[in-house]
């Protein structure tokens, strides 16, 4: 299981993260978030992602469940948890050396 998360500006672009080469799916793009730990849920898997990609910190009244999916690779399946965030608290700064981009909703079917 994953957590994600769309964090939203003021011009109401998101954010999006170019997956690091030599990781599965190397230079994808896709929502910050991340594997689910064991005893984790998924809320606290996401605060703790955007704490370890972004460095910035959301905590539970600043984020809402947008949605949730499944995807169905060769080999394995996937839940994915998907959040929304206009507000968090610190800079966002890459500290996993992935590329971030800000793009409006329309643009992240075309990357």
């Amino acid at each position: 299981m994953v957590s994600a998360i769309a964090l939203v500006d003021i011009d109401n672009k998101v954010l999006i993260a170019q997956r690091p080469k030599n990781k599965f799916m190397e230079s994808f793009w896709e929502f910050p978030g991340g594997k689910i730990e064991e005893n984790e849920s998924p809320n606290e898997c996401i605060v703790r992602e955007v704490r370890e990609e972004l460095g910035v910190d959301i905590n539970n009244s600043c984020f809402s469940p947008l949605t949730f999916t499944t995807f169905d690779y060769e080999d394995f399946s996937v839940i994915i948890f998907l959040y929304l965030s206009r507000e968090w608290e610190g800079f966002i700064k890459g500290k996993e050396n992935q590329n971030l981009k800000w793009v409006r909703p329309n643009e992240c079917l075309k990357i």
